[in-house]
């Protein structure tokens, strides 16, 4: 049975989106992905969407949207995104904090780098789910 992973922020606009579909990416043969946040917003980041097309020919319009902590199942682990403010709680019998910063405003390759760490965690989580280590 594969692991639930939510990737949570508190907009639920940009990194938790990035993570959800690099998750679906890289991971979705080991663990289920899911974002959300304590707020949404009307659409996702549209760098984030940009970028994202561009580098994985991944269309986060097409696949997914904003979304609450009540709009995902129970999930077995929780990866907080980096929100620099009280992260939201969502019970989980694994949890931690990617220490992320928002690349919201600031150039591509900014957003590059974090969308990189993303991708570089992403699989690092894909391996210790694989080897049982969370």
């Amino acid at each position: 049975m594969k692991k639930k992973v939510a990737f949570v922020c508190v907009h639920n606009s940009c990194r938790s989106q990035m993570a959800e579909a690099l998750g679906k990416l890289y991971g979705e043969d080991v663990f289920l992905s899911y974002s959300a946040g304590t707020e949404t917003k009307p659409e996702i980041n549209k760098d984030a969407v940009r970028l994202i097309k561009d580098l994985y020919d991944i269309d986060m319009n097409e696949t997914q949207k904003s979304k609450l902590l009540s709009d995902i199942p129970e999930v077995d682990i929780v990866i907080k995104m980096g929100c620099n403010v009280i992260c939201p709680y969502v019970k989980a019998s694994h949890t931690e904090d990617w220490g992320l910063e928002d690349p919201t405003g600031k150039s591509d390759e900014e957003f590059i780098l974090i969308i990189k760490s993303i991708e570089e965690k992403i699989k690092d989580l894909k391996f210790r789910i694989e080897n049982n280590i969370i």
